[in-house]
């Protein structure tokens, strides 16, 4: 039988070591969505927690999956315009011009088009740009206790979609884009309201950076927190100003530089830490810079506002686009013309190609695999979202529970194009 002076008592320290180890592997995990309003959408991240720190988070995503690939390779290219309206749907009008320019491409028109479709194309992605940025500026702030910026900010989004609407008839899902072209040509008053909207904008966007650039509460909330080194930014695939707030001056409309973005000026914001008020700085800068290019297509756009010259707004080479109405109510050959392109879809020459357009969010691309006729046989996106999310479990580590709203709203996804 043992003895007392047999049983071997751990010192003081050792009990303090072993009880410390034993508390460290009882992490709590801890689900955060799909249903959160943080979560900008339905993301479900499964964070385990020490304490209030995250020691891991694992993005769950998958829960707004619409299979707009698959429905892609079930209709004509014309048709699928209104599923991308779905895809970012706080930027349809970009997501409309990239989409087309992705067909032009497989066509071999996209450097063909009418130089008034390009100013309008490209006034319709900055409008978008700005609509984009402002809502998640708005949704950034208001999770962090800033109501007044996100009604704000609201506020100027409702003009945008006042020139959407002008422009296309509807105010959120636009499908104003077309196969060569647009819907139709902007309405004679419709460059006076883009410039009374950038003049009055400007004061607008001077009044958010009053209430938040150097607000304390503000900067120390955001400063410093879930930085992005320039590697890890590349290595992660990351774009748009995600990818320029950690430094790296990228950008599709001017590294590869398409419509008539190579005959505007304007600047590439990039940030220096890569933290999430950096990401913030550049997305202020980036709504000033769209500005700037849209008072550059107001002057310069062929044929001015009322198009007395009759510039085009589409490619035609007889084959793209739909005949005229009155020539279809009138002759035979029209008539089945538009039957043809309407039921089996322009007929797209086979091969492979990929489009990447500079949106909101990051680069959105389309590739395109056809074997000939009006369906492709393939089509994937590239949406920037998805891979700007893949970053999620590398930032939030180290973090705290309460900085969590704070990384999402400066990586500013939407779910409906990360999941398709």
């Amino acid at each position: 039988m043992a003895t007392v002076q047999d049983i071997e008592i751990p010192d003081s320290a050792a009990r303090n070591a072993q009880a410390a180890e034993e508390f460290q592997d009882e992490r709590m995990v801890l689900n955060m969505g799909p249903s959160h309003p943080a979560t900008h959408g339905v993301l479900r991240i499964v964070l385990e927690l020490d304490g209030e720190i995250i020691t891991k988070a694992d993005p769950d995503i998958g829960y707004l999956h619409r299979g707009d690939e698959k429905i892609a390779e079930n209709m004509t290219y014309t048709q699928f315009i209104p599923y991308t309206d779905r895809l970012d749907y706080l930027a349809p009008l970009a997501n409309n011009v990239a989409y087309a320019l992705a067909v032009e491409k497989l066509l071999g028109i996209h450097d063909k088009l009418p130089p008034r479709c390009q100013y309008i194309r490209v006034m319709s992605a900055e409008l978008a740009r700005i609509s984009a940025h402002l809502l998640g500026l708005g949704a950034f702030a208001m999770d962090m206790g800033a109501v007044t910026v996100f009604l704000l900010s609201f506020t100027e989004r409702e003009k945008i979609y006042n020139l959407a609407e002008a422009i296309s008839g509807a105010r959120l899902t636009t499908s104003y884009t077309r196969i060569g072209g647009v819907m139709r040509d902007i309405p004679p008053t419709w460059l006076d309201q883009c410039q009374k909207f950038c003049d009055e904008f400007i004061p607008a966007l001077n009044e958010f950076e009053t209430l938040l650039t150097r607000n304390r509460i503000w900067v120390d909330r955001v400063t410093g927190l879930a930085v992005i080194s320039k590697q890890d930014a590349i290595d992660y695939g990351l774009s748009g100003p995600n990818l320029r707030g950690s430094g790296v001056e990228y950008d599709l409309r001017k590294n590869q530089p398409y419509l008539c973005y190579k005959d505007l000026e304007f600047d590439i914001p990039v940030g220096s830490k890569g933290d999430c008020y950096d990401r913030y700085l550049v997305r202020m800068e980036e709504m000033r810079q769209s500005v700037r290019i849209l008072k550059q297509c107001i002057k310069k756009i062929p044929g001015g506002a009322e198009n007395k010259s009759k510039e085009p707004v589409n490619y035609d080479d007889g084959k793209v686009l739909l005949p005229p109405k009155e020539k279809v109510m009138t002759k035979m050959e029209e008539l089945i013309h538009q039957f043809m392109l309407v039921t089996e879809g322009m007929n797209c020459p086979p091969g492979e190609i990929y489009f990447g357009h500079e949106n909101p969010k990051g680069e959105l691309g389309f590739y395109i695999n056809s074997k000939g006729g009006g369906v492709p046989y393939r089509l994937k996106i590239r949406s920037p979202s998805f891979v700007n999310l893949s970053i999620i479990p590398k930032i939030f580590q180290g973090a705290m529970i309460s900085d969590t709203v704070a990384i999402l709203g400066s990586l500013d996804f939407v779910m409906g194009e990360c999941d398709r």
